[in-house]
């Protein structure tokens, strides 16, 4: 029953440096989001410390290679909703154009909290409350089932595995 948030935008990083590498031939521009984590650590911690259950940065293998590790230890499965996973719209087509899932692109300055599911609304106005944490959504919840794997729920309504991530989708950014 406990709530995933979220601090904001995903992938924003990693296709950042894609771009400023001259890679690509985009002309969309996408900042890093590259940040201290310590400000949205502190105030979820004040705010919600004994219902806040893991904290994790989504740096290496994003958010989706998060989910699965967590998963994966716990036993627990996650269920995510995709319509919910802020994505910012120049990354999202970047992704598009490259065949990338932005659940497993990079990001500097995000973290992933799962908190008690009567605290989630608690912390998510603490989040959004900071410069840092504008964005931040809540995209999901941990069940029963799937024990240990990851399922998203697509804007479409229907299901789709959420595998763990095999190689790199990109080449080491930094």
């Amino acid at each position: 029953g406990d709530k995933i948030l979220c601090s904001g935008t995903v992938g924003d990083h990693g296709i950042a440096i894609l771009i400023a590498r001259g890679n690509l031939d985009l002309e969309a521009e996408v900042l890093s989001d590259t940040q201290p984590l310590t400000p949205l650590v502190a105030a979820l911690r004040e705010a919600v410390a004994p219902h806040l259950r893991f904290l994790r940065d989504p740096t290496r293998g994003g958010v989706g290679t998060v989910l699965n590790e967590l998963a994966r230890d716990s036993g627990y499965g996650v269920v995510i909703w995709e319509e919910k996973l802020p994505v910012r719209e120049a990354v999202q087509g970047a992704c598009e154009i490259l065949g990338l899932d932005p659940l497993y692109v990079a990001n500097e300055g995000k973290l992933v909290a799962f908190v008690a599911a009567d605290h989630a609304d608690v912390a998510l106005d603490v989040m959004r409350g900071l410069p840092d944490g504008r964005d931040a959504a809540i995209i999901g919840e941990v069940r029963e089932e799937p024990p240990g794997r990851v399922r998203g729920r697509t804007a479409f309504g229907g299901h789709r595995m959420i595998d763990v991530l095999v190689g790199d989708p990109l080449p080491r950014i930094c």
